[in-house]
């Protein structure tokens, strides 16, 4: 059954929404990152996407507190991203209390560092986020853009045993016009075995419907629900 991960992303200390790129607009949803994760765990999530914008902003991890505290009053399992690009930032992030750490930059600018992360850490651990716009990865807080081709990206790491993968359609987030269904079942049609996190474009639970008939494994959002398309309620056959 698909996986149902709300996204609480940080800001200034604020549960926050950032349009891509755009660090200077954020839409301000919450002033308590803490509360708002025990409000979905109240509620039956099992499973967040904790996203440190400071550390993707600055380049480092800037929030290990709001991790740590979301970790100490919650039992909810983290993914941690943003700003992480050394092994010391994995095993902080760890020890804070994350249960899954996901990275995206490094994983394009030192392919043998990130790798490493795979066999210190172990495939259970590490999460390749691959973010694109038309099909090339964008990084750095998706202010960056390059050539790389989503699929060569992700079938390198996928031929070192890579398991999880983030994915979002950058062009969609946020947008709530629907999320890439097409991609999706593209990349698992390439890579069966993967365990594909869909975010961007989520908009209802009929596509959240959708995506867990494409085979998807988990599926990330954030903006539907914050702004009232979503309910926590309508999802309680996915959170049985």
């Amino acid at each position: 059954m698909i996986q149902i991960i709300p996204a609480i992303s940080i800001y200034q200390g604020k549960c926050v929404k950032v349009p891509p790129g755009d660090f200077e607009n954020p839409i301000i949803y919450g002033d308590s990152p803490v509360e708002v994760a025990q409000l979905f765990e109240e509620h039956g999530i099992r499973r967040v996407h904790l996203v440190d914008l400071d550390g993707a902003k600055k380049g480092t991890v800037v929030n290990f507190s709001v991790l740590r505290m979301i970790s100490g009053y919650t039992s909810l399992s983290i993914d941690f991203s943003g700003g992480i690009h050394t092994s010391e930032d994995v095993q902080l992030s760890l020890q804070n209390g994350a249960t899954y750490v996901a990275a995206a930059s490094i994983a394009v600018t030192n392919r043998k560092e990130f790798s490493s992360w795979i066999d210190t850490y172990g495939k259970d651990r590490i999460i390749l986020t691959a973010d694109s716009r038309n099909g090339k990865i964008i990084t750095d807080g998706w202010r960056q853009s390059t050539q790389i081709d989503l699929f060569e990206l992700i079938g390198y790491y996928h031929s070192l045993g890579i398991k999880y993968v983030k994915c979002t359609d950058v062009g969609r987030d946020g947008t709530m016009e629907g999320p890439a269904i097409d991609l999706y079942k593209q990349l698992l049609k390439e890579f069966p075995d993967l365990c594909l996190l869909a975010s961007g474009g989520v908009r209802s639970v009929a596509d959240i419907d959708k995506l867990a008939v494409a085979g998807v494994y988990g599926v990330i959002f954030g903006k539907a629900y914050y702004e009232g398309k979503i309910k926590l309620s309508d999802l309680r056959h996915y959170l049985g």
